[in-house]
């Protein structure tokens, strides 16, 4: 069975959201059997936990495009281990994220690729942080928990939760705050929080006067 998930961003206009489910429906996937979050973040999903549950052996789940599923590579990471273990294909119809097709594609392949590619990527964010720090040390800095979060520290995290699997608590100690700090400023899938927004809104102020 073909079942659908469709996630809808607050700032999608109403033809990207026609196009979303469009795109579904071409594939062959029944209008009632398409699941749907909108306007919530990534991370707060009820409608994609429904799909996950509901999905079964030899079912294929179906969405547009890569993103609409995911919000990170670990969660990426994360989706396709529990779909392999219950033999569950996956399908995406369109953008980057289109060569996972598992009638193509052995998704066992992909998952062992994305982790070795996370591993990789959580490997030279280590080195570049120790990097940093040595040099840090050198002029005299002290290196610890920082008490208050930076626009670039901020930055950081973000990429680093987009593209590894690290944990908030190694990304934490990574960049130099405590794990409290990080999540006063970022969502688990990496997203803003306000106070996040409003110290990136900020910076961005400053950068375009």
């Amino acid at each position: 069975m073909l079942i659908g998930y469709e996630w809808i961003s607050d700032t999608d206009s109403q033809a990207v959201q026609e196009a979303q489910r469009q795109a579904l429906l071409n594939a062959g996937v029944a209008a009632s059997h398409i699941y749907q979050d909108a306007e919530i973040t990534q991370e707060e999903r009820p409608g994609l936990q429904a799909c996950l549950s509901t999905l079964q052996a030899e079912d294929t789940l179906m969405v547009w495009q890569l993103d609409r599923l995911v919000s990170s590579r670990s969660h990426l990471l994360k989706i396709l281990q529990d779909l392999w273990q219950r033999n569950i294909g996956l399908k995406v119809l369109a953008g980057q994220g289109v060569v996972l097709d598992t009638a193509r594609l052995n998704l066992k392949l992909a998952i062992d690729i994305i982790a070795a590619l996370s591993e990789l990527e959580a490997q030279v964010l280590r080195k570049r942080t120790m990097k940093a720090q040595a040099e840090a040390r050198a002029r005299g800095q002290q290196i610890g928990p920082h008490r208050k979060m930076t626009v670039a520290m901020l930055r950081q995290a973000m990429t680093a939760m987009a593209e590894s699997k690290l944990s908030m608590a190694a990304i934490a100690n990574e960049i130099g705050v405590t794990r409290a700090t990080l999540y006063n400023y970022l969502n688990g899938d990496g997203s803003p929080k306000p106070a996040g927004k409003k110290l990136l809104a900020e910076a961005e102020d400053k950068e375009n006067p």
